[in-house]
């Protein structure tokens, strides 16, 4: 390896080390300074590292780490892989699904799902029909983002019901109490949209 590719090299291994740090620190809603504060490491000297423009010592790694309460190896994940999956459904296409939840039978697609160290992500396609039988409750972790589109049904999230109609959207911690309690309309159709932290 000749010095120029290992510059190179470095240089692309401090900056998948920084977007880490950057991405861990904004998933825990902390400035720099507050960071700072918690780790000893000083600000400037983040700001530095999230940018690629330094290459941090282990004990200071190993600092921010502990701060921000994750593993060391965290902030080494984009420094590991050298792929990425994605996938690509055409219209008509994706996994066609049923689930069962007592009485209650409800259609799905599922139309990705993707899987990382740090992240789960999940999207499907889902038609309710009015029956009698009540559609399931859902108590879980993460995000779930729901856009109606076509029909008309009553979600309950918590205590709270809300009535989603064709082109509503909603989103919500999934770790309130939350689903479908009645579909209004013969047929209710929605995107939900699921994602959680491994």
């Amino acid at each position: 390896m000749t010095d120029a590719s290992k510059s190179r090299e470095d240089s692309s291994i401090d900056l998948a080390i920084g977007s880490a740090l950057r991405d861990l620190r904004q998933s825990r809603n902390l400035t720099a300074r507050q960071l700072a504060a918690e780790s000893g490491v000083s600000a400037a000297m983040i700001s530095r590292i999230e940018n690629g423009q330094v290459s941090p010592s282990i004990s200071t790694l190993n600092a921010l780490s502990q701060a921000l309460d994750v593993p060391l190896v965290s902030l080494f994940r984009e420094t590991t892989s050298h792929h990425s999956d994605f996938t690509h459904v055409k219209p008509g296409e994706g996994l066609a699904s049923t689930r069962i939840v007592d009485d209650h039978t409800h259609e799905f697609i599922n139309l990705a799902f993707h899987t990382r160290r740090d992240l789960q992500f999940e999207a499907r396609m889902v038609t309710l029909v009015r029956q009698d039988a009540h559609p399931p409750v859902y108590i879980g972790h993460g995000v779930v983002f729901v856009y109606a589109i076509e029909g008309e049904a009553v979600y309950d999230y918590g205590q709270r019901e809300i009535i989603l109609r064709a082109g509503d959207s909603l989103s919500l911690d999934a770790e309130l109490r939350h689903g479908f309690k009645r579909v209004i309309t013969e047929e209710f159709k929605f995107l939900t949209v699921q994602t959680e932290r491994r």
